[in-house]
C-alpha cells in the first residue's frame, strides 16, 4: 500500500523527520528560506498532508490546488493564517499545536518588559560601541518594574503563565478577558479582574495574550492608547493585528505612552516603518516561543497529529473535528 504523501515547508527538527520519515513519503522544502505561493500550490497537487508554519495561508484557493489534501497542520498555536470553514467544506482537517509553548513565550514577554523599561538595547549599543565614558547618576536611567502594576489582557495559559512571574517581583497584577476567571482563580493566581479601560489607566505594563478574532483585531487603538498613562509600556508577543500599529506610531511619537515592546507585527514580516529605529520600542522578529526545547516539540505535535489522522484516529488538536465524524458515517 502507497505511504500518504506530505509537504512540509519547512525542513523541520531532526527528531520529528525520525516520526514522519518511515510511515509517510515525505517531501521537505528546504530552499530559499520561504516557500513561494505559486510553489507551495505546485508541489501540492498530488499531496494528502501539508506541514505549514504561520506563513504559509491555507484558504480557498490553496484547497482548490490540493484535490487529495486530507490534512493541513500548521506548527503554531495560532491558526489566523488557516480558513477553518473551508477546510471543512473541502474535507480537509485542521489542527496546531497548543499548550507547548506557554511558558517559553511567558519567559519571552517578561524579556521585552525589562528591556524596554530598563533601555538594555541603549545600553548594548553603548558599550559594543565603546561610546560607555563611565558611570553617571542620569546615564540610561529606565524604570522600575518591581512593584508596579501589570495588566494582562488574555488570562489564558500564557496569560497565567506571565501572572505566575509577576507575583515574583511583588507587582500588583490586573487581568481582563472576555470571561471572568472566578473568585477562587482570582485568589490562587493573586489577580484582580478589571474591565479594559480600567486596567489600561491603572496598569504600568500592558501585555496582550489574546487570540486574534474580529473581536481582538486592534483591540488596542487610539482611545485605548490614551487611556495608558504617559510612563506605561505596552508589550505584544500575542498577534500582531491586535495592535493598530498606525495608532500605536502615533502613541509613540506623541509620547503618549513610554514605550513598547514587540514580538509580532500587524503585516509581518514588514514592520510599520515609524516603529522602526525607535529607542522607546524594542522589536524582535516573532520568536516568543524560539526555544529548541519549544520549537521542537511544536514541530513533534504536528507530527503526532499527521500520524493520528492518516492511522484513522481523531489527532488530539483537531480544529475541525467534525471531519472525521462526517467520514465515520
Amino acid at each position: 500500500m502507497a505511504k500518504p504523501k506530505i509537504l512540509s515547508t519547512h525542513p523541520l527538527f531532526d527528531s520529528t523527520r525520525q516520526l514522519l520519515n518511515d510511515p509517510f513519503e515525505m517531501e521537505y522544502w528546504s530552499g530559499p528560506p520561504r516557500i513561494s505561493r505559486a510553489e507551495l500550490l505546485a508541489r501540492l497537487a498530488d499531496k494528502e498532508g501539508l506541514i505549514c508554519l504561520l506563513s504559509e495561508k491555507v484558504d480557498e484557493d490553496l484547497l482548490a490546488h490540493a484535490p487529495r489534501l486530507k490534512l493541513a497542520a500548521t506548527v503554531s498555536v495560532g491558526f489566523d493564517h488557516i480558513d477553518v470553514a473551508a477546510c471543512t467544506r473541502h474535507g480537509v482537517l485542521a489542527t496546531n499545536t497548543p499548550g507547548v509553548l506557554d511558558e517559553t513565550t511567558a519567559d519571552f514577554a517578561w524579556v521585552l518588559i525589562f528591556a524596554v523599561a530598563r533601555r538594555l538595547l541603549e545600553a548594548v549599543e553603548m558599550t559594543q560601541s565603546n561610546a560607555w565614558d563611565g558611570w553617571d547618576l542620569g546615564q540610561l536611567c529606565g524604570s522600575d518594574v518591581w512593584g508596579k502594576t501589570l495588566g494582562i489582557v488574555g488570562f489564558g495559559r500564557i496569560g497565567r503563565a506571565v501572572a505566575r512571574r509577576a507575583a515574583g517581583f511583588g507587582m500588583k497584577i490586573l487581568y481582563t478577558d472576555a470571561q471572568r476567571a472566578g473568585a477562587e482563580t482570582e485568589r490562587e493566581w493573586g489577580v484582580e479582574y478589571a474591565r479594559l479601560d480600567r486596567l489600561l489607566a491603572e496598569s504600568d505594563f500592558v501585555t496582550l495574550h489574546v487570540p486574534l478574532v474580529p473581536a481582538t483585531r486592534h483591540l488596542i487603538s487610539t482611545a485605548q492608547l490614551a487611556r495608558m498613562k504617559p510612563t506605561a509600556f505596552l508589550i505584544n508577543t500575542s498577534r500582531g493585528p491586535v495592535v493598530d500599529e498606525d495608532a500605536l506610531v502615533r502613541a509613540l511619537d506623541g509620547q503618549v505612552i513610554a514605550g513598547a515592546g514587540l514580538d509580532v507585527y500587524e503585516n509581518e514580516p514588514k514592520i510599520h516603518p515609524g516603529l522602526l529605529g525607535r529607542k522607546n520600542a524594542v522589536l524582535t522578529p516573532h520568536i516568543a516561543s524560539a526555544s529548541v526545547e519549544t520549537r521542537a516539540r511544536m514541530a513533534s505535535i504536528a507530527a503526532e497529529n499527521a500520524l493520528a489522522l492518516f492511522s484513522g484516529k481523531l489527532p488530539p488538536n483537531a480544529l475541525n473535528p467534525e471531519i472525521l465524524q462526517n467520514l465515520r458515517r
